[in-house]
């Protein structure tokens, strides 16, 4: 087994476990009597009750939106970055379109006001 292997292999595992304990101090030492607020329904930013074939808000996509270019983009990015030099041509340049398309969509974002706070 190669020695990049093992690393990753620990990592994973270091990461499990961390997850295991914090799941499980969180269980322990969590409040088991949660107020009426923090039971009630939540969902996205608005009353999740709502009538039938009435349209979301464009919020909803927006913020849909921000999670793809911040969040996915990391996901993809991470492996290229730490192989690039093992990508031939077409993956660099599929990559570059990826990231173009992300880069329009943050533009998007950007010009319909999905980056200012409220």
């Amino acid at each position: 087994m190669n020695l990049e292997f093992k690393v990753i292999y620990i990592c994973i595992l270091i990461s499990f476990l961390l997850s295991f304990i914090i799941s499980f101090l969180s269980f322990i030492l969590s409040e088991k009597n949660p107020d009426k607020e923090k039971v009630s329904i939540y969902e996205c930013g608005f009353n999740p009750i709502h009538i039938p074939g009435e349209p979301f808000s464009i919020r909803f996509f927006l913020i849909a939106i921000l999670f793809l270019v911040f969040d996915l983009e990391i996901s993809y990015l991470f492996p290229w970055s730490v192989c690039t030099n093992l990508v031939n041509l077409k993956g660099q340049i599929i990559i570059i379109l990826f990231l173009i398309i992300l880069t329009i969509g943050l533009i998007y974002e950007w010009i319909k006001g999905g980056l200012e706070w409220e």
